[in-house]
């Protein structure tokens, strides 16, 4: 087995090149990488071996050669593939492992001459990666280190990688790509060459980029009278596309945001609707449609002139549901040709696409502005959900998060254990819970909000938000769930008043064995996650 290894990101590379060379693959790889590796006291072959070409003009040119491509692209079921590369003394070429030059970090540092955010530009990276993307089914491709654990861990299968997991690599791959290119594109966009031939922006001459993409100025900020505009990530994880509608405004962006950080917990369909940054119905279902209507349904009212968010491909159903009343905006991962055609008649919905691989992954990092400064936080995930609760069930597709806690944090600490219904709802309700914003207590079913309590001064208080926006006698047999502990029993004696049956919270209060107490004498099963998930 062979492993080609070109990387700009480092991190983790010696271990996991170290795990490949332990099973032993063979370890070929170019200029800085290739002397890591070395370095490290690893077999490696550099690729110039394999070529027969040194590297070239700067390394300009060096893996964009027939004995690698050729191994990357034969098929290993196509006897024909097979002997051409035989024939040319090519070898095949098992693992790619590439990410590419740092172009976000040139652009971002204020000293990069122009030229050489040109010389950032990566061609062979791209190449590798599409080559072994295509070639999926025979070549894993990993872009990214947050996946070498679980390289290693399909290589050491008996069957070897799942195809599965070979095609979850490649999609993340071409979300590398497509948001490298974007970067580009949307940086280089903003640039003129003057007749003298001289970059400018903005009238100014321009010998380095200081500030990433460019901004986009936004109709106003949270009010009218407040100018807004928008900075996309230097690191094209805001790699967002408009496709159509009015002029997109700060509160929007903020919600479209809300709503993307919903569905992106969940691999089901799911939808929801977003209003001042709180869902006011979230839903899964068996189709696309099915769950944006049921989570809109779950609140008709607040939904009105609402931001949807999508986990699945806008397709024409869907499309069709989302036209039959006033919404602002949408953001979801596609939009079928068809579809936009049917949002097209509402021409001041705004439409917005973005990879929702690209951030499924990897720890981000987030920052917000204060009057003493700014703030940044590693962003909130609700790891402990990913998997299916009670601990120890499992469903097709799941994998365990990298981060703890995981479902082995779980635990009943009434009496009264959940239902497996109880079960399935507490943990969609947690999911959505840890969305929305402090003080907060929300009440579901099984796979739908049934009555959502957001940011208020107490935990009474969000109880009694949600019990005054539900319909009447529609709380009976839901359960309930808390962003954070109750500090007294007043607190689940609202949520068991309002009709739940079951509730999920944090624990972690000095009034744990009071409120214990309370839902046992209530005959309510509660679960605690051992994690809290304020939302400010």
């Amino acid at each position: 087995m062979r492993a080609i290894l070109s990387v700009s990101d480092k991190t983790g590379l010696i271990d996991f090149a170290r795990g490949l060379s332990s099973l032993g693959v063979q370890l070929v790889s170019t200029g800085g990488t290739s002397k890591a590796l070395a370095d490290a006291g690893l077999p490696v072959t550099n690729v110039s071996e394999v070529t027969g070409f040194p590297e070239m003009m700067d390394g300009r040119v060096k893996t964009l050669h027939p004995k690698i491509h050729g191994g990357i692209l034969a098929r290993r079921h196509r006897p024909d593939d097979l002997a051409a590369i035989k024939s040319q003394g090519v070898e095949l070429v098992d693992l790619v492992v590439v990410n590419l030059y740092p172009f976000a970090t040139a652009a971002a540092n204020p000293e990069t001459p122009f030229d050489e955010l040109v010389e950032q530009i990566d061609i062979g990276g791209p190449s590798l990666v599409r080559a072994a993307g295509k070639n999926f089914r025979d070549v894993m491709v990993v872009v990214d280190p947050v996946d070498y654990p679980r390289v290693l861990e399909q290589l050491q299968r008996p069957e070897g990688p799942s195809l599965e997991f070979k095609f979850g690599l490649m999609k993340k791959a071409f979300a590398h790509t497509a948001q490298f290119d974007a970067l580009i594109t949307h940086t280089m966009q903003s640039i003129h060459c003057d007749e003298h031939g001289e970059f400018r922006r903005g009238g100014q001459i321009l010998s380095w980029m200081s500030d990433g993409p460019p901004a986009v100025p936004l109709r106003y900020g949270e009010n009218p009278h407040q100018k807004a505009e928008w900075s996309p990530l230097p690191n094209g994880m805001g790699a967002w596309e408009v496709h159509q509608g009015k002029a997109l405004s700060y509160t929007n962006l903020l919600d479209l945001d809300a709503a993307l950080r919903i569905v992106l917990e969940f691999t089901e369909p799911a939808a929801t609707v977003i209003k001042h940054t709180n869902p006011c119905g979230t839903a899964t279902g068996a189709t696309t449609a099915e769950a944006y209507v049921r989570a809109r349904d779950a609140d008709p009212l607040s939904a009105f002139g609402g931001i949807v968010g999508l986990n699945r491909p806008v397709d024409v159903e869907t499309a069709t549901a989302i036209t039959s009343t006033f919404i602002e905006a949408i953001i979801a991962p596609l939009v079928h040709r068809e579809a936009l055609e049917i949002l097209g008649k509402k021409t001041n919905l705004r439409v917005v696409t973005t990879p929702f691989v690209s951030y499924r992954d990897g720890q981000r990092r987030e920052m917000r502005a204060f009057l003493g400064g700014v703030l940044i936080q590693d962003a909130d995930r609700v790891d402990e959900a990913r998997e299916p609760w009670p601990p120890g069930t499992s469903v097709a597709g799941s994998r365990p998060s990298d981060s703890e806690p995981r479902t082995s944090d779980i635990r009943v600490v009434t009496r009264r254990q959940p239902t497996a219904e109880e079960w399935t709802a507490l943990r969609f309700a947690w999911r959505v819970c840890a969305h929305v914003k402090s003080n907060a207590v929300i009440f579901t079913g099984a796979d739908r909000t049934v009555a959502v309590g957001a940011g208020q001064m107490s935990r009474v208080d969000a109880v009694k938000v949600a019990v005054m926006k539900a319909p009447a006698g529609s709380l009976k047999g839901t359960v309930a769930a808390s962003d954070a502990f109750f500090p007294f029993r007043d607190g689940l004696d609202a949520v068991a008043d309002a009709g739940a049956t079951a509730v999920v919270q944090p624990g972690g209060s000095v009034k744990d064995a009071e409120v214990i107490a309370a839902a046992d004498e209530r005959g309510i099963a509660m679960v605690f996650t051992g994690r809290r998930h304020f939302r400010h």
